[in-house]
């Protein structure tokens, strides 16, 4: 351990955002001035290389997936993909029904999802929100149970965004499917961090985000693998066959197939590479400090998510104390330093959700960062425990 408190914040919130890859970077480039055309315009040469750009880039997206260009919907992110996805098939199986029905989520999602299901049922659907176990993962029991005689949809994200939990969404499909119930999941987190086979999921509705994934801000994907109908949020224009109108970001798409193609290479090497220091960052801080609690399950997790609590310390003081030497979270990077819903879902009081610290790895994290985060963190408790102040 170097003993010594780092000059500038340690970087250790990669699950909020990443900084966008060099490469993605240079395969965007030529989009933004040289190859300035609208790809909805095919009368000019600029209007059509745009357009055989995005065809390319949905084709190579497609292949990295699995499934047929045609099912992928471009959109500004997983949170739009997330509304797409709920208010889009919701709407339009009440307009097919004739009345609006019953959908299924956990209490631990994003608010990417909960907002939007908030949404619909002040339009008269019926919204189950189930608490998962104490390790945050749902119970396959509690979910059948949960079932009613008119549940069309079921919500449930791949990986959570702040505790890294990873659900068994083969086998809630698979309750699903034998109910002719459609699946959604926000699968943003997991997408190029752990290996998914994407064909045997049996998931109809996937939401993935660029800025996830050392791509760009502003731009994801709603991966549609069945024929199922969607009432657009928008109207104009007619692009992405109606679905989702608008002008498309060229650029933005270009670096998102590229993120994606970059992170799926990299992607075994990555994991364990990811998982031996998170593991080695834990094990450190276990030996260094006591009374840290493991938020979530530590075995069906992300490589590069670790959530603790610090018990009988302010929340408040650890954060500040921290501040200036590593950059991290409470929670989700949207809820505005609100206490996790998250953590509070799996049993945590406010204090203790309060008190916990959520560590996420990126590519560029080494064994020294680790070494730097155990000495800061443990220095931090220390005084916190011994009375100091700040």
């Amino acid at each position: 351990m170097t003993g010594v408190m780092p000059e500038k914040p340690l970087d250790f919130d990669y699950q909020s955002t990443t900084p966008c890859s060099q490469m993605v970077l240079d395969a965007m480039s030529p989009y933004w001035q040289d190859l300035w055309g609208n790809p909805s315009n095919r009368q000019n040469r600029s209007g059509l290389y745009a357009s055989a750009a995005i065809s390319n880039a949905r084709e190579k997206l497609a292949s990295l997936i699995g499934i047929k260009p045609e099912k992928l919907i471009f959109t500004s992110g997983a949170t739009e993909a997330n509304n797409l996805a709920l208010l889009g098939y919701a709407r339009a199986k009440a307009i097919e029904v004739g009345k609006p029905g019953h959908l299924i989520t956990l209490s631990t999602e994003h608010y990417a999802v909960l907002d939007p299901l908030k949404q619909l049922q002040r339009e008269g659907f019926r919204v189950t929100k189930l608490s998962p176990n104490l390790d945050g993962i749902i119970s396959l029991d509690r979910l059948e149970n949960a079932f009613e005689d008119d549940t069309f949809m079921v919500s449930i994200m791949f990986a959570n965004n702040e505790i890294g939990v990873i659900q068994p969404i083969e086998k809630i499909s698979s309750m699903c499917k034998k109910r002719g119930i459609i699946m959604h999941s926000d699968i943003a987190q997991g997408f190029g961090y752990i290996p998914i086979d994407f064909n045997s999921l049996g998931i109809d509705f996937l939401s993935i985000s660029g800025h996830k994934i050392y791509g760009p801000k502003g731009i994801g994907a709603l991966i549609i693998n069945e024929d199922l109908p969607i009432q657009p949020l928008q109207w104009g224009g007619g692009q992405q066959n109606g679905i989702r109108p608008g002008t498309m970001p060229v650029p933005l798409i270009i670096g998102l197939a590229k993120a994606a193609e970059i992170a799926i290479s990299q992607l075994d090497e990555q994991f364990f590479r990811s998982q031996d220091l998170r593991n080695q960052l834990w094990d450190g801080l276990q030996k260094s400090n006591q009374g840290l609690k493991i938020n979530g399950s530590m075995i069906a997790r992300l490589p590069h998510n670790l959530n603790f609590t610090v018990l009988n310390v302010s929340g408040g003081r650890l954060h500040k104390l921290l501040k200036p030497f590593i950059s991290c979270s409470s929670g989700s990077a949207c809820s505005n330093g609100s206490p996790s819903h998250v953590l509070q879902s799996i049993g945590l009081s406010l204090k203790e959700a309060e008190a916990s610290l959520r560590l996420s790895l990126g590519r560029d994290t080494n064994i020294e960062d680790i070494k730097e985060a155990i000495y800061c963190i443990s220095q931090v408790i220390s005084q916190l425990r011994e009375g100091s102040t700040c």
